[in-house]
């Protein structure tokens, strides 16, 4: 199949570029650094010339709900206007385990905006809702470092290996569009501040860690197992301390 990744110079784009040639699929990177701009709308209609199915890993790291919303949704709109002219057939998207159920984060605002314009927009799809990923705590612990201290909420997570993501979503992209598939989750709880530390630790870093509901990057509605799966989840098979041991310098 030719498949498009979009958002492929990104951590998790690039992976699912990796896994689908893997598995032998023509990929067609979709990237600023490809010559692309989703935002913008330029380059769409050359890069998804001949293509099957869309992924989408796009992503943005603004803290400012306004701004996640619309990058998202003016993203989204180029995307989908230039399958149906190209005739795509499947739009997978990567979407966030708990976005429906948690109001005080940025980057959720801009994912529910995502999801509700891939369900109305003319492109058979599948939304792919992933729990955090293994290197989430740590890399949220470098945004929010000031002198040696970062601030971090306490939150229970189930996280993901990001590679066990790139495999699904490379196996998605071939099959039928599913509409909502159901939610994607590493294979035990974690709490955050615990993975932050520990990865930190085997990466040589040295942040303080403090934490609080307070300043970050979530409020109070993410407390307590809203971020876990659901019941009938699908179990990715590598655990946290696995991946961990990756990460030792």
């Amino acid at each position: 199949m030719r498949i498009a990744v979009v958002g492929a110079s990104g951590r998790i784009g690039s992976l699912t570029v990796a896994a689908m040639q893997r598995d032998g699929h023509d990929v067609v990177p979709i990237s600023r650094s490809h010559g692309v701009d989703v935002v913008a709308g330029t380059g769409l209609g050359e890069a998804l010339a001949g293509v099957d199915a869309v992924v989408d890993t796009t992503s943005t790291e603004t803290t400012s709900a306004t701004e996640a919303v619309s990058f998202f949704t003016t993203a989204t709109a180029n995307l989908l206007a230039a399958e149906q002219r190209a005739g795509v057939g499947h739009h997978v998207v990567l979407s966030i385990t708990g976005v429906r159920t948690v109001p005080g984060n940025a980057h959720m605002a801009g994912k529910r905006a995502q999801e509700a314009a891939v369900e109305a927009g003319p492109i058979p799809y599948t939304i792919v809702p992933a729990t955090q990923f293994h290197d989430f705590p740590a890399m949220v612990a470098g945004w929010m470092e000031r002198d040696g201290v970062a601030q971090l909420p306490p939150l229970l997570m189930q996280p993901i290996a990001p590679s066990d993501v790139a495999d699904i979503l490379a196996r998605v992209a071939v099959g039928s569009p599913q509409g909502r598939h159901r939610d994607i989750a590493g294979p035990e709880p974690q709490d955050m501040i615990d993975m932050a530390r520990r990865t930190l630790t085997a990466q040589g870093k040295n942040i303080r860690l403090v934490p609080t509901w307070h300043g970050g990057i979530f409020d109070e509605t993410a407390a307590g197992d809203v971020l876990l799966p659901a019941a009938d989840a699908e179990i990715a098979p590598t655990p946290f301390d696995q991946w961990l041991a990756s990460q030792q310098r």
